[in-house]
């Protein structure tokens, strides 16, 4: 794996060091999931972020750490598919957001709001809610002691936009003003975006359409 590669599907896993973390981004499942592994390197300790699919190859990469937790972004399948045999074979325990908890397969261990810390090893990571994609959608923040900060944003914010809200206007202004204070106005432009599907972006890259997305309302 090579530094700030891009994966995709068929593709080796791509690692982003952070100096005191490291985050393994690997698409898997028929869709191009991004399922990422954070992993505080002082303690090899790690928290996988979407068991999306392909339960093995989420394994293979877990293995021989100490994994402290499996934490879903939101409540649809296409990212917790692989989550009860994943948690079968490591034992973790699981982390969601409440309202996005009665959609899941099992009752999380781990009830998450707004603000919340998560611990990895001696890494703290943060989460912030951002509904409007689902009601209980979260985005995972991600600093290290070198490099930019990374967002975990699930399926809230690709390059090019927010997340599907299915021609809803009151979820997609719910969504578009949650990341627009949560991202936009809460982080510099080399800020690095990863969504739950495709390439990661950079907070500088999708800030100056934000008008455009308001205006098109999707």
């Amino acid at each position: 794996m090579s530094d700030n590669a891009e994966t995709g599907p068929g593709l080796p896993p791509a690692s982003f060091d952070l100096g005191s973390v490291r985050i393994t981004k690997v698409s898997v499942g028929p869709s191009d999931n991004n399922a990422y592994v954070v992993t505080d390197v002082a303690t090899d300790s790690v928290l996988l972020v979407d068991a999306a699919a392909e339960a093995p190859v989420l394994n293979d990469l877990l293995m021989g750490h100490d994994v402290v937790g499996v934490l879903t972004t939101h409540r649809h399948r296409d990212h917790w598919s692989a989550l009860e045999d994943v948690v079968r074979t490591t034992g973790a325990p699981t982390f969601a957001h409440a309202a996005d908890a009665p959609e899941l397969p099992f009752p999380p261990d781990v009830l998450l709001a707004d603000g919340d810390a998560v611990a990895v090893g001696v890494t703290t990571l943060s989460v912030r809610h951002v509904p409007g994609h689902t009601p209980g959608s979260l985005i995972v923040i991600v600093r290290g002691s070198a490099g930019p900060t990374h967002l975990l944003t699930g399926d809230s914010l690709f390059p090019g936009g927010v997340g599907n809200t299915w021609g809803d206007k009151d979820n997609f202004e719910l969504l578009l003003g949650g990341v627009t204070r949560e991202v936009f106005e809460a982080f510099p432009d080399d800020t690095v975006i990863d969504p739950g599907h495709g390439k990661s972006t950079t907070v500088g890259a999708e800030r100056p359409h934000l008008a455009e997305w308001a205006e098109r309302g999707w």
